[in-house]
């Protein structure tokens, strides 16, 4: 056995202990470097709604290659909306994002209004209860968000607390549309049916219930060690990188961006509510968790709006040429036109009868040509290409979906940190893989 070399002075023994094993580490060749591993996250649910997979090249825990693999939750929807007519096609589109199915129906139903030059035709009624609906899907959304993002980083406690708050939405949902998702509730040429007084008071009793919750979660969370590790200076992406790969929404606004399509570019009358748009400056995932709270108390203050704003009106454009039976009941067999209102259709006269009968078979003709019409989903930036050849079906429909587009920041996010931040930091974009992969 060798002992390192030893000598004497004349303050005692020294010895040398410059061994081998170190000599090769300072030399800069690490006999590991070339032994990675590939691992396969997935196919599965990494804190994304859906199915995804993630291959990592690891150098120990270190993720030194991070690559999306999407695709494994494919429906076909806008090749699908092809082969039906105009109104049917919200029937498809509600099924994308279905954490925000009434964002795909008021996207794909103002497409289809701008095509047809009825824009401004729109009751003011219909608009009012778009923007109400459409402000409660995003607080659903966000508190899906918030409950699976805690569960994935160990808070199980706040699973069970943002679904309970996101049931009496849906709730609500059932009471104003007949069911809790993929509603096809908003239509081209409005709503299809009025909300209920009932519902009405549901939502005041939910915005005046929220905020106290809201500010349980934070006490729940925002001092909590382990959610903070887990979420400060984590999956951190700048300005300038959102910029770089179209990343909009939370993830954007948590970089210190205030762009949010509902201020910069108004639709559906946003310009006329007030609210603030949130945003922070860590670009991480601690920042994300505070804007989409911050955006759930803001949607609180579009809701109250939009409920004092309530007048009594149609629901529906006025030309008949257009507008699809909105006089909807719920019956023993369930969602259906109301027997009086088939009772009036019947009794009014053949020609009557033949255009309902023809109006809900064939659908209205849309003029040719193309649009694209944006607006803030929970995610980001959700816009819709449509596109007409003057028939009763549309030519061409595609969706600049955010999930989608957001999943471009994985690599950023993920390469040089931890594997375990790749699941903290996926979850932090908030994708919904039907929406990805429609």
């Amino acid at each position: 056995m060798s002992y390192a070399t030893e000598r004497e002075t004349t303050e005692g023994k020294v010895f040398n202990v410059t061994g081998g094993d170190w000599d090769t580490v300072v030399s800069g060749t690490d006999p590991l470097h070339d032994e990675r591993i590939i691992v396969n996250m997935g196919p599965q649910h990494p804190s994304t709604h859906g199915v995804l997979r993630l291959i990592l090249e690891l150098e120990g825990e270190t993720v030194t290659e991070a690559r999306t693999v999407v695709g494994y939750l494919h429906t076909g929807i806008e090749k699908n909306l092809e082969y039906r007519n105009w109104v049917q096609g919200t029937t498809f589109v509600t099924r994308m994002d279905y954490l925000s199915p009434i964002f795909n129906e008021t996207a794909y139903s103002l497409a289809v209004e701008k095509l047809l030059g009825v824009t401004d035709e729109i009751t003011e009624r219909a608009t009012t209860i778009r923007v109400l609906m459409m402000e409660l899907n995003r607080i659903a959304s966000h508190l899906v968000w918030i409950g699976t993002t805690a569960l994935e980083l160990g808070a199980v406690n706040m699973m069970l607390y943002g679904f309970r708050e996101r049931e009496y939405i849906l709730e609500v949902f059932e009471m104003v549309a007949g069911l809790r998702m993929n509603m096809a509730y908003v239509r081209p040429g409005g709503v299809a049916q009025d909300i209920q007084d009932e519902a009405i008071e549901k939502i005041r009793d939910f915005v005046a219930l929220l905020p106290k919750r809201l500010k349980e979660y934070e006490d729940l969370l925002s001092g909590q060690p382990i959610w903070l590790e887990r979420t400060k200076n984590v999956a951190v992406l700048d300005v300038q990188g959102c910029l770089a790969l179209g990343i909009t929404g939370p993830v954007l606004r948590s970089a210190g961006l205030a762009w949010d399509l509902r201020k910069t570019e108004p639709y559906c009358g946003y310009e006329t509510y007030e609210f603030d748009v949130p945003v922070a400056t860590t670009s991480d995932g601690w920042g994300r968790y505070q804007v989409r709270m911050d955006e759930m108390r803001e949607s609180l203050k579009i809701v109250e709006q939009a409920l004092d704003r309530l007048r009594p009106g149609p629901i529906m454009i006025a030309d008949k040429k257009i507008a699809w039976p909105a006089q909807l009941a719920i019956g023993a067999d369930g969602l259906g036109n109301s027997l009086e209102h088939i009772a009036k259709i019947m009794g009014q006269s053949m020609e009557a009868l033949i255009h309902h009968f023809k109006l809900v078979t064939e659908g209205f003709r849309v003029p040719p040509g193309q649009v694209y019409v944006a607006i803030e989903g929970p995610r980001g930036e959700l816009g819709v290409h449509a596109v007409s050849d003057g028939g009763t079906r549309p030519y061409r429909v595609h969706y600049r979906e955010p999930s989608f587009v957001n999943l471009q920041a994985i690599p950023a996010i993920a390469e040089g940190g931890l594997i375990a931040d790749v699941i903290a930091g996926g979850a932090s974009l908030d994708p919904v893989m039907g929406g990805c992969d429609r």
